[in-house]
């Protein structure tokens, strides 16, 4: 996505204004040398450090209000006011639910003018490079953002554009462009011709990655990631960017937009982790990007698609298959971002509003392989449909603590967290399948000793009373249900019989792992004497023996 750098004061920005390409590169390469002398791109976090975090997405119109307001209306094309400064006052809301990472919508300047799509709210219609968005706030708010975060040992993502900039359109083809106007390509020769992508011409790289998106309201003029120019400027700035704002990691919009060749170039030169946006669900079209080495990590598109089908009337048997197939397929599937939301898809809620599904996507997001990704919202339930509508300000929800999402969020976090202290190889160990059918999906993650096994359905919270057996523990070992803090102990065969009553999800822990960390300090024993009522569907799972798997019944409750 987009990335804003302020990086030069405002007399060099001046300066640069005045500047010919070629003397602006220059002046814009001492800075970035001057930059750098004073920060240390040598701290950067690698992917090895954001496997271990937990990632909220802000879009930050929509976050919080400078005032702290909770009444504002909003309507969905337009600005609503939200600002880094209200950001960094609702920080305690993000750190509570156990994030250490957060996601930003883009900080360079937009066009300012309202179109026929509405305002750029979003962040993503760059005109300016080398300026800040001050509908957001001052070059000191952003600066005092980083701070925060910094203080707090979160994480900063920024979303950065690179595959164009932009311009109203009065949706009269071709484009009527001012090149003029962008800075720091302000002439046509940056950018490619006029074309727009065709219905068959997304199954075309060439026409995808050169061609106009969005040819509606807004003119998304193409850079010509090939030129030179285009070239050294973008790694340029990327590098002062990150440099001068002590960023620790980007999401680069569109990423399957621009030419192949220009992504590791612009990773390289940011010094961070980055993802890519990569919109596909087929497994190879996705995994080049890593196997390539073009993105060290994308946001998982694979399993998002399979998710919301088996959440949708569909099965989890097709969430197996495509997991197996990334592991297969792509490099390193512990680098991906697990989510069910974002900015741009509908929301989950939207499909599906029963709350016991909702749970259960929200534990499958927190404890899946790869780095847990969370929408702002989400954790409210909010139920939007596309966008805009998907962008509703997080404000309306009075940022309520009490929420059922939000406190199993943050439960389901801080259980991550800690296990992840305990086991330093945990982010790196591929999760065990342990069933997988029509209405159950259960993994083993980690360690024995400090395992996580969890078992999710897409049963509704109308869907009675069920009994799953269960593997993924040793013999006689001690576990805690950490959603109900009751205990339980698994056979000889290493299973545990769980009760997924009335849809929802269930995660079990080992109970020697939980000693000082604050989880279910007190427990109370699982019972199943009183469930004697509900149709039982349930599947045999993998487990610790093999011989014992042969041997798991099912189980059914009168």
């Amino acid at each position: 996505m987009h990335s804003v750098q302020p990086l030069l004061g405002l007399s060099w920005l001046l300066l640069l204004d005045s500047k010919t390409p070629t003397m602006r590169a220059s002046l814009l390469s001492l800075a970035g040398v001057a930059s750098l002398a004073f920060s240390g791109l040598g701290l950067a976090a690698d992917a090895e450090e954001w496997k271990t975090r937990s990632v909220y997405q802000v879009m930050i119109d929509r976050y919080a209000r400078t005032d702290g307001s909770i009444d504002h209306e909003c309507e969905a094309h337009e600005f609503c006011g939200g600002t880094w400064r209200g950001l960094i006052n609702k920080l305690d809301y993000i750190q509570d639910m156990g994030f250490t990472a957060i996601q930003i919508s883009p900080i360079n300047k937009n066009m300012e003018e309202h179109t026929a799509a509405g305002d750029p709210y979003h962040g993503y219609w760059t005109t300016d490079l080398y300026a800040l968005n001050d509908k957001f706030g001052t070059e000191k708010d952003f600066k005092d953002l980083v701070a925060e975060l910094k203080k707090r040992d979160i994480y900063l993502m920024a979303d950065v554009v690179v595959n164009h900039m932009a311009q109203r359109f009065d949706n009269n083809p071709p484009p009527k462009v001012d090149y003029s106007k962008f800075n720091p390509f302000n002439d046509e020769k940056y950018f490619h011709p006029y074309c727009n992508v065709t219905e068959e011409g997304w199954l075309n790289a060439t026409e995808y990655q050169d061609c106009w998106l969005y040819p509606y309201g807004v003119a998304l003029a193409d850079l010509d990631t090939r030129n030179e120019f285009v070239i050294k400027e973008m790694n340029s700035w990327i590098k002062g960017l990150v440099s001068n704002y002590s960023i620790d990691g980007l999401r680069i919009d569109a990423a399957k937009h621009v030419n192949d060749e220009f992504l590791p170039g612009f990773v390289k030169s940011s010094g961070v982790f980055a993802w890519g946006e990569v919109l596909t669900g087929e497994t190879e079209d996705f995994c080049r990007y890593q196997t390539l080495d073009l993105l060290p990590g994308m946001p998982n598109y694979l399993d998002y698609y399979k998710l919301i089908e088996g959440f949708n009337g569909g099965s989890f048997e097709k969430l197996a298959q495509i997991k197996k197939q990334a592991i297969n397929n792509c490099n390193d599937t512990f680098a991906l971002g697990t989510f069910v939301e974002n900015h741009d898809m509908p929301r989950f809620a939207n499909k599906n509003s029963d709350m016991a599904i909702a749970k259960n996507a929200m534990t499958y997001v927190i404890l899946n392989d790869g780095v847990p990704t969370v929408y702002q919202g989400q954790e409210q339930h909010f139920n939007g449909f596309e966008t805009p509508h998907n962008r509703e300000p997080l404000w309306q929800s009075g940022y309520d603590k009490e929420s059922p999402l939000y406190k199993l969020t943050a439960t389901l976090n801080k259980v991550r967290n800690h296990i992840i202290k305990l086991d330093k190889d945990y982010v790196n160990t591929a999760s065990e399948i342990l069933e997988a059918n029509n209405n159950y999906f259960c993994t083993k993650k980690g360690s024995y000793g400090s395992q996580i096994v969890y078992c999710i359905t897409n049963n509704s919270s109308k869907g009675g009373k069920h009994l799953l057996t269960v593997g993924g523990f040793q013999a006689d070992q001690k576990v805690v249900e950490v959603l109900t803090c009751q205990s339980n102990q698994a056979g000889m065969s290493g299973t545990i019989d769980m009760k997924m009553n009335n849809g929802v999800p269930k995660v079990y822990v080992p109970a020697d792992a939980l000693k000082d960390s604050g989880i279910c300090e007190q427990t109370t024993a699982e019972e199943y004497q009183d469930d004697t009522s509900g149709a039982g569907v349930t599947g045999s799972a993998t487990g610790l023996l093999a011989a014992a798997v042969a041997g798991w019944a099912l189980m059914f409750l009168a």
